[in-house]
């Protein structure tokens, strides 16, 4: 959990199913690039993940400043 707050998520809930953790939540899909590779790293390959579309949000005023000036 604390790589996907690392990556401004918001975490929605967590279900259990069976012997699984189930984690739902929110996060910029500027923050998840690379992610999979991530996640099977701190797993040891055993965890999944899916993305979708939820919607648009205003970028943090920090965020802004960053893209700004790199460009």
């Amino acid at each position: 959990m604390t790589d996907l707050q690392s990556r401004r998520a918001v975490i929605q809930g967590i279900d259990s199913d069976a012997n699984y953790q189930i984690l739902k939540c929110i996060a910029p899909e500027s923050e998840l690039y690379g992610y999979s590779t991530d996640l099977r790293s701190l797993t040891q390959g055993r965890a999944t993940f899916r993305t979708s579309f939820s919607a648009y949000q205003p970028v943090p005023n920090n965020v802004q400043k960053n893209m700004v000036n790199s460009s």
